[in-house]
């Protein structure tokens, strides 16, 4: 069985999934690996309230609020018509009752109410080159500046056993997890790393922080994409089964 998942068309306008459908036209970052497997990975016991940082296309949120049918979902962008693309896929979706998108940056976001889960598949090309294109730059550069205002406002806006959950390459994960400890006196909840074959290194690791423990509920082995070299692993198969259209 096959998936028509092919990140590497990065120019399809509209990405179909089972549920629902992303059209990404005019998003500076596209629909990404990185992005779906947070969305299939991040977790929570029953979360109410779902908040996805950074949010693009708004992929992450339409999969949370597949896999979660009684959390609200909110998303926020900094990109004004990367956020208006959000609000339309979200509109079009039939989670549209439960998800809503705003166009503002993390420092001016304001919730009303504490999140279970906070997710956030984030910028984290750090002190490198920036890209010319502005949209582009807010979409792929960061500085730790970025993550210390997150890891601060996870903090205070958390539920009590909620969960702050990112994807980030492995040395920027461990960076964070430290930060996260040592000045924001969040608990280390679990992680996870993603290697792309069996036998290579971790790419990415999957982070989770709180102000409270899980229960086990990330005692998971280390995930691997690829089985051979254009062959989807079975593990990734069975994680985005009930995403990906078959063929």
């Amino acid at each position: 069985m096959n998936y028509s998942a092919n990140f590497a068309d990065i120019n399809m306008s509209v990405f179909r999934f089972k549920r629902f459908a992303v059209d990404q036209a005019g998003c500076a970052m596209k629909i990404n690996t990185d992005g779906v497997l947070l969305g299939a990975m991040a977790t929570s016991p029953s979360p109410g309230r779902v908040l996805d940082i950074g949010t693009g296309t708004g992929v992450i949120a339409l999969m949370l609020a597949q896999r979660f049918p009684e959390a609200v979902v909110d998303a926020i962008e900094i990109d004004a018509l990367a956020a208006s693309v959000a609000r339309k896929n979200f509109e079009s979706s039939i989670f549209a009752a439960r998800t809503t998108a705003y166009a503002v940056a993390l420092e001016d976001f304001e919730p009303t109410q504490p999140y279970d889960l906070m997710v956030s598949n984030p910028p984290y090309f750090l002190y490198s080159l920036k890209n010319p294109d502005l949209r582009k730059q807010l979409a792929r550069h960061t500085d730790m500046a970025f993550f210390s205002d997150l890891l601060d406002r996870s903090a205070r806006w958390l539920s009590p056993g909620g969960s702050l959950q990112l994807i980030l390459p492995v040395p920027l994960a461990e960076q964070v997890k430290q930060k996260a400890v040592k000045e924001f006196q969040l608990v280390l909840q679990g992680e996870r790393n993603i290697h792309s074959f069996e036998s290579a290194p971790a790419i990415r690791r999957v982070l989770a922080v709180g102000k409270a423990p899980y229960e086990a509920m990330w005692d998971q082995p280390d995930f691997v994409i690829y089985e051979n070299k254009g062959v989807y692993s079975r593990a990734y198969h069975r994680l985005l089964e009930d995403f990906f259209l078959t063929r």
